[in-house]
């Protein structure tokens, strides 16, 4: 029976749900919701690192995207424009509760996919354990918040460089370049604590 299942990445919403969306259809706009909610949650549990917050950040997303859906011009890049508003809101809910511990992290979607990815992660075969799973949240606890949502895009949302770019708004090369070092950041804290 190989290796835990992969999430596949989720498709995109149909453009016409999108357009009816975009002229105040409400019924349209709850379609999206439903269909990209799960995603947007999981991406903002990633970068805020705990559950209410990720709740937080995603209701806010969706709360934006509504308000601001009317202007969105490009109805091709819809997927880009609702992760670029989900980044932004996560790391909002991040900014406002600083005074918060970073406790929960999605470590098993996260352990998943970089394995997969190649990435040397201590212990992956066990990672279900909560000892494993506890010392993987504490790695990502200690990364920076650009690293984390780097890694959550790639990782976890199967993003290819280009789209990370479009939803970052920065170069490729600036991607690759710090997916390489949030990475090394990561197999490092997970060397460090695997030897606590």
């Amino acid at each position: 029976m190989g290796g835990p299942a992969v999430r596949e990445r989720s498709h995109h919403v149909d453009r016409a749900v999108i357009e009816r969306a975009r002229g105040g259809d409400t019924d349209a706009f709850e379609t999206i919701v439903r269909e990209r909610m799960d995603a947007v949650y999981r991406l903002s549990l990633a970068i805020v690192g705990d559950e209410a917050d990720a709740r937080d950040a995603a209701q806010e997303t969706f709360v934006s995207v509504w308000r601001r859906i009317a202007s969105l011009r490009e109805v091709d890049r819809f997927d880009a424009w609702l992760q670029r508003i989900a980044v932004n809101a996560a790391r909002m809910t991040l900014r406002g509760r600083r005074r918060r511990q970073v406790r929960e992290i999605a470590s098993d979607d996260v352990i998943r996919r970089a394995s997969a990815e190649g990435v040397a992660v201590p212990g992956a075969g066990a990672a279900r354990s909560v000892d494993d799973a506890d010392r993987l949240g504490r790695a990502l606890a200690g990364l920076s918040l650009d690293q984390r949502t780097i890694l959550a895009l790639h990782h976890l949302e199967g993003q290819g460089l280009a789209e990370i770019a479009d939803v970052l708004r920065i170069p490729v090369g600036t991607v690759k370049s710090r997916l390489f070092t949030a990475r090394r950041e990561l197999e490092r804290a997970l060397a460090a604590e695997a030897e606590r």
